[in-house]
């Protein structure tokens, strides 16, 4: 496996490239898990039609879930969503929160943020920004948000440790967080886990999903519970592309199971005797 900053130049580069395309591009390889695909970024991703604010021009088809629709955000919150792209659940974020509220996305790749930029003047949106950062280090102060949602882009991050506690640190008292992710059960083939494509395509950047919901009890987010959970079909031909036939019989008989899981958990809220919480 390559090293952090290895892998995030790796995951730069593949988002750079694809925040050049149109959304019809980046799914013309995919058709659906089971049928025809040379990617892995696009097989997984939900359709957002039926959700308010949706912005058809700023959905790239890389999610792996809907968090907006989970992330009970109400009027006049401050909401930030990590790894942003072209602003997709920021929009909707946005009829959620309101006028009165925020929404601040974060991602790492500059076309991205370019991208998303120019679709929130196209929409008029004076109360949406996009800022370029790492989501290991987040550009905003302690306690900026009331709910922090992302979309399959955890899985990304090599240090997932740092961007959780990162999370808790960003978000306010009492603050929670509703995230799209892939897991997995059982262990990734070595060759697809080695392999950049399927990285950037948030499947071997994946951890099971036991250490995933223990790591954020670890770290002390409450109430924590799977929202919704799906499993992922990796097309025949992508796994073909990475395994031999002997491979993808015992890949089968495995019953590996790759899931997208929609995650909620919240910030503990200060008592009284704790210094600075009445301030």
């Amino acid at each position: 496996m390559e090293t952090g900053e290895k892998l995030k130049e790796i995951v730069k580069q593949k988002y750079g490239e694809i925040a050049q395309q149109s959304k019809e591009t980046n799914t013309s390889s995919c058709c659906g898990s089971g049928c025809c695909s040379s990617e892995v970024y696009n097989i997984m991703a939900d359709e957002y039609n039926n959700l308010e604010g949706y912005a058809p021009e700023a959905d790239l088809g890389l999610g792996c879930g809907l968090p907006t629709q989970f992330a009970k955000i109400k009027k006049g919150d401050t909401v930030i969503d990590l790894g942003s792209g072209a602003g997709n659940d920021c929009f909707v974020a946005r009829a959620e929160t309101g006028e009165k509220g925020k929404v601040i996305g974060i991602d790492f790749t500059p076309a991205m943020i370019e991208k998303a930029r120019t679709n929130a003047d196209k929409l008029g949106f004076n109360n949406v920004e996009f800022r370029e950062g790492d989501i290991e280090k987040l550009p905003v102060p302690d306690n900026t948000a009331d709910v922090i949602v992302s979309n399959c882009v955890l899985n990304l991050v090599p240090d997932k440790k740092k961007a959780f506690e990162e999370i808790l640190r960003a978000l306010k008292s009492g603050g929670h967080f509703s995230i799209s992710d892939v897991v997995l059960i059982g262990d990734l083939p070595k060759s697809l886990k080695n392999a950049a494509e399927m990285y950037a395509g948030c499947v071997a950047g994946a951890i099971q999903k036991d250490e995933y919901l223990g790591l954020l009890h670890t770290i002390g987010f409450k109430n924590i519970s799977v929202q919704k959970e799906k499993e992922i079909q990796l097309p025949k031909d992508i796994l073909e592309n990475y395994l031999s036939k002997e491979e993808m019989n015992d890949f089968k008989e495995n019953k590996l199971g790759i899931f997208s899981i929609t995650v909620y958990g919240e910030k503990a809220n200060k008592s009284c005797c704790e210094p600075g919480c009445c301030d």
